[in-house]
């Protein structure tokens, strides 16, 4: 690690202001990923923008880290110019509500047993305010950062939504359907945005610490989210970042040194449901992910590959999977046929059955229950792991123990899959249709690499826990973009949830 004295200003506690003159953008690969990061598809028309162009097909390496570190990022709570439907972007006349500073109390909560050693916040008050609120009576100082300021959105900072719409018209639009190419003022914030989230992991991962909470803002935690994985600016809008939802990524170093394996543990825990109504777009048409409660045999199968049944603690988390889901109108449950899977599903049918017969002269109503054998990826690893450790705990970089024909195949088997569940989606005979989806954690994984269409290298990026559930919206319907509202929701369990973060001391495998 580097030394204070070699530091950023960022490490002194110190604003680090961008020069005036508009920076070129960084853009980055993850460690293992082959794809272009900008993938917008305009040609370039001025010498301006073929200059930016060319810095965003730059492929830059994360720095290297000498022992596993765990960031944090958590969104602000909700703010006054949320709540008035104002553009803020950059600006910073926007307060908490009181909503906002509970929802930043109940962040606390939810990581008050878990050990930071250094708090990053964006300058602006909304954000620092949360950070004050979740980093509590902890000593040490928060460090702001001028880079982590929400996108920069120049002219259309303060309006109304639509007031925006009214006044620019077709920039406007742009800004809502191709945000990735939407220019103002001679400026295109999301790009700017992902050359700025670039530049901030460099500060983070160069910082002697090991856990490490970042409180910002929407667009740029979605930007942080998206280039540690090595998503381009065409993915903005489909990493959620709800107020004061928190969001986990792992990084470990390399035996062989330079840049670290990622891994994002979670996306968008938020203090409210995470099927509630909130931020993001209104839909009708939605996938929930349910990953199978904890089987019988832990100690062989750590990850639960094995057609086991579930134990006593698989049985409580998928009924706690149930009561979370006790206020959605469930369409169909499709599983695997492992066991496991099977006794999850019929749980939270039960449950669903149920929901509508607790008042006096109710009908139980029938939810379709199907099984998809190619939800079932048990036997395509049995023989394929070169280091069973690595991949039964899915720690960062976990793909890397199976063979290349094993990843193929489960790539092929899980589109499958996929486009079964989207068949699901298209039926029109409901207004609102929710399909609940029970799987082993790899299954889901390859089913989020599909939503997000990446390539299988980008297996070994994701984590998934056993009880867990991840959302995916379809607010343009089936042949529409999933927009992922979360990955890897835990706090549900209560008790025996996994905590967000955890003490890195004794363990740098998290």
């Amino acid at each position: 690690m580097i030394s204070l004295a070699h530091a950023s200003p960022l490490l002194h506690g110190r604003l680090h202001h961008l020069p005036t003159k508009r920076r070129t953008p960084f853009t980055v690969r993850s460690s293992s990923s082959l794809q272009e990061i900008d993938g917008s598809s305009s040609p370039p028309t001025t010498a301006e923008d073929r200059e930016l162009r060319s810095g965003l097909q730059a492929s830059v390496q994360f720095p290297p880290i000498k022992e596993a570190k765990r960031v944090v990022l958590v969104r602000h709570g909700q703010s006054t110019w949320n709540e008035e439907g104002r553009i803020q972007g950059s600006s910073n006349f926007s307060v908490l509500t009181k909503k906002g500073e509970a929802q930043a109390e109940t962040s606390r909560q939810m990581l008050i047993d878990d050990s930071f050693d250094v708090c990053f916040s964006s300058p602006l008050i909304r954000s620092k305010r949360t950070a004050e609120i979740i980093w509590g009576t902890r000593e040490d100082e928060i460090l702001t950062d001028y880079d982590l300021r929400e996108i920069d959105l120049y002219s259309f900072q303060g309006l109304l939504k639509h007031e925006g719409k009214a006044k620019f018209g077709p920039a406007y639009r742009q800004w809502q359907v191709d945000a990735a190419n939407f220019n103002i003022d001679g400026h295109y914030p999301v790009r700017e945005l992902w050359g700025r989230a670039r530049n901030c992991w460099d500060k983070i991962l160069a910082h002697e610490s090991k856990s490490v909470l970042v409180v910002a803002h929407n667009a740029v935690n979605q930007a942080l989210v998206a280039t540690a994985i090595g998503l381009g600016t065409e993915y903005f809008r489909i990493l959620l970042q709800s107020n004061c939802g928190v969001s986990v990524l792992d990084f470990v170093p390399r035996l062989e040194g330079g840049s670290p394996d990622i891994c994002l543990n979670r996306l968008n825990q938020t203090p409210g449901s995470p099927v509630a109504s909130g931020a993001g777009r209104k839909t009708s048409r939605r996938i929930i992910l349910v990953c199978q409660g904890s089987t019988q045999d832990t100690e062989a199968t750590v990850a639960g590959l094995g057609d086991q049944p579930m134990n006593m603690l698989g049985v409580i988390q998928a009924q706690k999977i149930a009561e979370l889901l006790l206020d959605q109108k469930v369409s169909a449950i499709v599983s695997s046929p492992n066991s496991a899977c099977a006794e999850t599903a019929n749980i939270i049918s039960q449950v669903q059955e149920a929901a509508d017969c607790l008042g006096a002269d109710c009908v139980p109503r029938y939810v379709e229950m199907k099984k998809i054998m190619d939800l079932d990826v048990a036997e395509l690893f049995q023989p394929s792991t070169k280091d069973t450790s690595e991949f039964l705990s899915l720690r960062p970089g976990w793909s890397k123990g199976l063979d290349d024909g094993v990843t193929s195949t489960l790539r092929e088997q899980s589109g499958r899959a996929w486009r079964s569940l989207l068949t699901e989606l298209s039926d029109e005979s409901e207004e609102e249709k929710i399909v609940v989806a029970v799987a082993h954690p790899i299954a889901h994984i390859a089913l989020i690499g599909h939503c997000l269409n990446v390539t299988k290298e980008w297996l070994g990026l994701f984590h998934l826990d056993a009880g867990s559930i991840s959302v995916i919206d379809f607010p343009d319907g089936p042949t529409g973009r999933g927009i992922i509202r979360c990955i890897n929701y835990t706090a549900h369990l209560g008790r025996w949830s996994i905590p967000i973060t955890r003490s890195t001391v004794d363990d740098e495998s998290f």
